[in-house]
């Protein structure tokens, strides 16, 4: 499937999961690269991630079941899929990173995404869970790079910054990204003109 239809199947099936689970009276939130997209990151073509809390998870399901979809329960103890024909939604209650809490959900911004309303996951609890997803069998940084490059300006990047600590693969992207002049050398240190953040020294 080419990217263009790629991506407006994704849509689609986001329109339609949206209105199956605002109908069931499901809380939920659009996470991961769509909740990036939402706010003006790239383009995603087969990332549809939902975020429910985990006791609503079996009646988020069932309801996507209802609607047509073909609804999967994979060994994995933290999300359900569902198909809507060749789209694949991770319908997810235990992502990692961070608990569905309340406070979790209030932190999500209504946002018109293709003129529906829609519940988005805050930017920096989002950015959290993709990146306490990197492993040593899953270990591309490419997609955040570029996610965090369209929307550097919108993300809390002290807050973030202190979240990626119990991560070895988040801390080196925090890293990463500092270097690379996308976010801003910590408080105390200053870039080169290669970009590169260097502590500040004083001269008495």
């Amino acid at each position: 499937m080419r990217h263009r239809d790629a991506f407006n199947a994704l849509i689609e099936t986001m329109k339609v999961a949206v209105a199956v689970l605002r109908e069931a009276d499901i809380q939920f939130m659009l996470g991961g690269s769509m909740a990036a997209w939402a706010r003006g990151g790239p383009e995603p073509d087969n990332d549809l991630d939902l975020m429910v809390k985990p006791d609503q998870a079996e009646a988020a399901l069932e309801a996507l079941a209802a609607a047509g979809m073909r609804a999967e329960r994979p060994p994995e103890e933290w999300l359900y899929k569902a198909w809507h024909s060749e789209v694949m939604i991770d319908l997810i209650f235990g992502p990692s990173g961070i608990e569905l809490t309340d406070e979790v959900f209030a932190r999500a911004e209504t946002i018109p995404v293709m003129a529906i309303a829609t519940p988005v996951m805050a930017l920096e609890d989002a950015l959290v869970t993709m990146l306490y997803a990197l492993d040593e069998h899953a270990l591309d940084y490419s997609r955040l790079l570029a996610i965090t490059r369209a929307l550097r300006e919108q993300i809390d990047w002290p807050s973030l910054s202190r979240r990626a600590e119990g991560s070895p693969f988040a801390k080196a992207f925090i890293t990463m990204v500092t270097e690379l002049g996308i976010a801003p050398a910590p408080r105390g240190q200053v870039r080169s003109r290669e970009g590169d953040a260097h502590p500040r020294v004083r001269v008495v």
